[in-house]
């Protein structure tokens, strides 16, 4: 038996959730309007197993089939209808956390007894729940009673095995006839079985995995697409979407067609090229695949190894000039920025606020990803990029907090960089300026360990830099978006309407922020939660007083609208006092960071121009005590210098 990876399904139609559902097999084929998904070597010859298209009917008498160009008696069937010349399974892989109470549960249930009614008889179903341990509720059966009775019993807990359950379905699946999972997931993996454990145990197994992300993010997205590789999908979906999906992947297996090919043995064998024509309604339906050899066949011939002998190194008398070892520097550099400058992450495209929000919870998120993800694997530079930032995501996943406070930076920044395309960006970073720190100072060590400081500053400086004035326009705009929120509700409009205002009016970043609080409470947040939200990721305090006034009006009552004038006003007073004072201060700001710069610039003016002017300063163990006294002192006066001028309104 051979199946063919890699087949694209095409999008189903009418599915709500735009589900792109591959049911399995081996050796990259390409259809013209159907899919060969599985291939059957047998003592009569071929067994193919078609995947038609969802608008039209297909006439089974009038089938041809060809085999390396020639034609072979060949007879097709409906799978649905029971025929034993092909064995097809699907396991139900089922999140069973306790993240899945309520109504996730109850959909996942829902969808899950939905693909049992409608898949066809043939198909053997095997059902896993997984949570902090990975139940095999039921064996591959057809019994769909058993089924439905193993699904009304499914029970919550604690954890989230996700990568055990992953391996264990694929084992359930076996290794006879057409092999699929269906997994639906709502979190990350707690246990102890890492990411690349599971990849390479999944590396050889020839089982379909569809993952239906339910209500994920983005990377826990990033994650089960990898999982899913090249012969399945990484879907994201809502509760809502789940019965759509699972009857969806039921209606492939329904549609399913069975080729019978009398091929003879020697010629089956081998590599062969497949073509099926099965006439229909809407023109013939042809589906083209290649056959790779059996395991019994014949392997290509290893090339030769040339035997080169080895010559013994002759030392040179030759010495480099000192330029040399500058242009090696260079060189070498050059040749590592090159590198890692395929590795920095290109630039997104910009995203909107609900697409932001959307990557959460909807299948727009999966859809884009799976196309970069397609993109990746054709270009080498940006498969390297995609290797590189799965082994940055896997160092990220064993250290959440640090994975959290990035994203933490990098929301309120404002950027469209994933934690692990942070990380790659700032080591490209820390290495250019490592070497150009290298090549100024000539070798000096210690200029590269002071560039080196400045290479693992310089990224965080920025963020915090792009942070602090997006956070100083939003509270500059705070003002102006109450009086906004104001007028709007004197002129009888609603609270939610009046945030529609500003998202129509409003300046950013206000109005994308406002946006996103809009689109969470279409998604069942509430208001104040989701203003809750603005205020943690910009660390305003104006504006978590604003959230706070709103919400004990909206529990004790009163006018918001007057409430809301007065904040505004109280905020815009503020507001002139605040500047003002950064006027009064600025002079002083200005003297703190000339009298904080100026010794360091010049101690490395000294260090690149005349180095051998503070070498003692480093080399010898006084200068040392001298130097770390003089950093010691230098830091308490700008410390001291930095609460002077800093006044808080």
């Amino acid at each position: 038996m051979t199946r063919r990876p890699g087949v694209v399904r095409r999008l189903l139609a009418g599915a709500a959730a735009g589900t792109v559902l591959v049911l399995s097999a081996a050796a990259g084929a390409q259809a013209a309007d159907g899919d060969i998904v599985n291939v059957d070597r047998t003592a009569e010859g071929l067994d193919v197993s078609v995947d038609v298209p969802a608008d039209v009917e297909v006439d089974l008498t009038g089938v041809s089939a060809t085999v390396e160009g020639v034609d072979y008696p060949s007879e097709a069937f409906r799978l649905s209808d029971g025929d034993s010349r092909v064995t097809r399974t699907t396991i139900l892989a089922i999140d069973t956390s306790d993240s899945m109470q309520g109504d996730r549960f109850e959909s996942a249930i829902s969808a899950a007894r939905t693909f049992v009614e409608i898949v066809p008889p043939d198909v053997q179903i095997g059902i896993v729940g997984f949570s902090g341990t990975v139940d095999t509720a039921l064996e591959p059966t057809t019994d769909r009673e058993a089924a439905f009775s193993v699904l009304d019993g499914l029970e919550l807990s604690r954890g989230t095995e996700l990568y055990d359950a992953v391996l264990a379905s694929v084992a359930l699946a076996g290794e006879e006839g057409q092999g699929s999972v269906l997994l639906l997931s709502d979190g990350a993996d707690t246990g102890s079985t890492s990411l690349p454990t599971v990849l390479a145990g999944l590396a050889d197994s020839d089982v379909t995995i569809n993952v239906v992300a339910l209500e994920q993010g983005p990377k826990a997205v990033d994650i089960l697409r990898q999982i899913a590789g090249d012969r399945g999908q990484a879907i994201s979906a809502d509760s809502e979407d789940l019965a759509d999906t699972f009857s969806a992947e039921a209606d492939v297996l329904a549609r399913q067609i069975g080729v019978s090919i009398e091929v003879p043995t020697e010629v089956a064998a081998g590599q062969v090229s497949l073509q099926v024509t099965l006439p229909s309604t809407g023109g013939d339906v042809v589906a083209t695949s290649t056959l790779l050899p059996s395991s019994a066949g014949t392997t290509e011939a290893a090339d030769p190894v040339l035997s080169v002998p080895v010559e013994t190194a002759r030392t040179s008398s030759v010495t480099l000039p000192d330029w040399a070892v500058y242009a090696g520097i260079g060189v070498f550099g050059l040749g590592l920025a090159v590198a890692l400058a395929m590795m920095v992450p290109a630039k997104p495209a910009p995203m909107s606020t609900e697409d932001r929000v959307s990557t959460y919870t909807s299948g727009l998120a999966g859809t884009r990803a799976s196309g970069a993800a397609t993109a990746t694997k054709a270009d080498s530079g940006e498969s390297t990029l995609t290797q590189a930032n799965q082994a940055v995501g896997s160092l990220l996943q064993r250290n959440r907090g640090l994975d959290e406070r990035i994203a933490a930076r990098l929301a309120a920044a404002g950027s469209e960089l994933k934690s692990s395309e942070w990380l790659l960006t700032h080591a490209a970073v820390f290495v250019v300026v490592t070497l150009l720190g290298l090549l100024l100072g000539r070798g000096n060590i210690v200029v590269g360990v002071i560039f080196m400081g400045l290479g693992v500053a310089l990224p965080w400086i920025y963020l915090g830099i792009k942070g602090s004035q997006r956070r100083r326009k939003f509270d500059s705009l705070l003002p102006e978006t109450l009086q906004l929120m104001s007028g709007s509700l004197t002129a009888g409009l609603s609270l939610m309407q009046s945030v529609d205002t500003i998202v129509r009016e409003g300046q950013e970043p206000v109005k994308s922020e406002f946006k996103r609080v809009l689109v969470e409470t279409r998604l069942g947040v509430s208001l104040e939660d989701a203003l809750d939200g603005v205020a943690d990721r910009f660390g305003s305090r104006d504006f978590r007083w604003v959230v706070m006034a709103i919400r004990i009006q909206r529990q004790v009552g009163g006018n918001l609208a007057e409430l809301l004038n007065t904040v505004a006003d109280t905020m815009r007073e503020r507001e002139y006092i605040r500047r003002q004072v950064a006027a009064l201060a600025a002079e002083g700001k200005l003297s703190a960071l000339v009298l904080g710069a100026l010794p360091v610039l010049f101690f490395l003016y000294l260090l690149l121009a005349q180095g051998d002017y503070v070498k003692p300063l480093y080399d010898d163990v006084r200068g040392v005590i001298l130097l770390g006294g003089t950093v010691a002192w230098l830091g308490v006066g700008v410390f001291w210098m930095s609460k002077l001028v800093k006044v808080e309104v």
